[in-house]
């Protein structure tokens, strides 16, 4: 497929902070980027790991972050077939950011919290 310069690229969203955040910021995809952080990993391996997650739910996450170019699956003609995903350099150069982010939220939690309760307490006056 030949590549699109960048003025021939119809952006489904063109805000970029939108666009990034709405397929990242899923209640899956940062796990999953945390998971491949250290090395590659097979499906079953990530399922394990990140534990609550429907394989449904985890096979829709990685094929979401392979197609924004996060990660990327690898495909071993093998009986039985083997697959294994890693992070792509763009995935590897999320890892930084994401983990500021996960610093932060640590670090604040408790004070969103408090906020949430004093919230629904002037709510309920």
């Amino acid at each position: 497929m030949p590549s699109a310069s960048a003025s021939t690229i119809v952006f489904e969203q063109p805000c970029p902070i939108r666009d990034v955040l709405d397929r990242i910021g899923d209640q899956w995809s940062l796990l999953v980027l945390e998971a491949l952080a250290q090395r590659t990993k097979r499906f079953n391996e990530l399922h394990r790991e990140i534990g609550d997650v429907s394989r449904q739910m985890l096979s829709r996450t990685l094929k979401r972050l392979e197609e924004d170019g996060f990660v990327s699956r690898t495909v071993y003609a093998e009986v039985p077939p083997r697959v294994e995903y890693a992070l792509t350099d763009l995935g590897r150069s999320f890892l930084g950011p994401m983990q500021q982010l996960v610093e932060w939220a640590d670090a604040n939690h408790w004070a969103i919290c408090q906020a949430r309760l004093q919230a629904r307490a002037k709510q309920r006056n």
